[in-house]
């Protein structure tokens, strides 16, 4: 039998691809792809020559029983996404769930996620977080924000940049204009930026230009009330 990788890619800096992802690349009898485009410049870049093929979000119904069969019958296969690690926010959770079941195994190397970056960077707790992904765009949207607004742990959302004001407009609409947060964006590329402040101050601040590049959003989470006990405590 032979084994599927979860192979993370960088986010922006081809620096930060490892060893041993090259070397699992480079061995893998073929590799799924989310754009085969965009995996096809990494793989020129490293000279690595490998079998491709498309695995996206339109076609991973599909293609899954396929990709667990070629294992089974003994080949290695290598999954990546666009950037960063596959399943996190991208294609990948119906594959490895289906090559479990068919009893594959299956190994996530670790590597570069947008969101750990833009966390530590925030200067917000980060001790217990929540990563939220990308909010609904329309159904249900106005329920998770009433939902997240009593949510205590640090929250970590995925956003475009076309609709980055908006959604931080919502945050202080739902959150509170004064509940601190952190915007990254072009997380290890050249044009780097990570703003920090109030959703007022951040809306203000990105609403006054234009905006690109990949977002992570990062957002206190609501501060709990001290019960009587706890100040009475403190106190003595």
């Amino acid at each position: 039998m032979g084994k599927l990788y979860i192979v993370p890619t960088p986010i922006g800096n081809l620096e930060d691809i490892t060893y041993r992802a090259l070397r699992i690349l480079k061995e893998a009898d073929f590799i799924l792809a989310e754009d085969t485009r965009k995996t096809g410049f990494l793989l020129k870049h490293f000279e690595i020559e490998a079998k491709m093929f498309s695995h996206h979000k339109f076609n991973e119904h599909n293609t899954s029983d396929n990709v667990v069969q070629h294992i089974l019958a003994g080949q290695t296969g290598a999954l990546v996404s666009d950037a960063g690690t596959p399943a996190i926010s991208d294609p990948g959770y119906l594959l490895v769930k289906h090559a479990i079941e068919a009893g594959v195994e299956v190994e996530c190397l670790p590597g570069a996620t947008a969101f750990v970056p833009a966390l530590v960077n925030s200067g917000l707790p980060n001790d217990r977080f929540c990563f939220e992904g990308f909010l609904p765009q329309k159904k249900g949207r106005q329920t998770k924000m009433k939902l997240l607004a009593e949510e205590t742990r640090t929250m970590i959302f995925y956003e475009s940049p076309f609709r980055l004001t908006k959604t931080l407009a919502q945050m202080a609409e739902y959150f509170g204009g004064e509940r601190q947060a952190s915007v990254s964006r072009e997380i290890t590329k050249l044009h780097e930026e990570n703003a920090r402040g109030t959703l007022d101050e951040l809306f203000a601040h990105f609403d006054a230009k234009t905006v690109k590049g990949e977002i992570v959003i990062v957002v206190s989470g609501k501060v709990e009330k001290e019960t009587k006990k706890e100040k009475k405590y403190k106190k003595d």
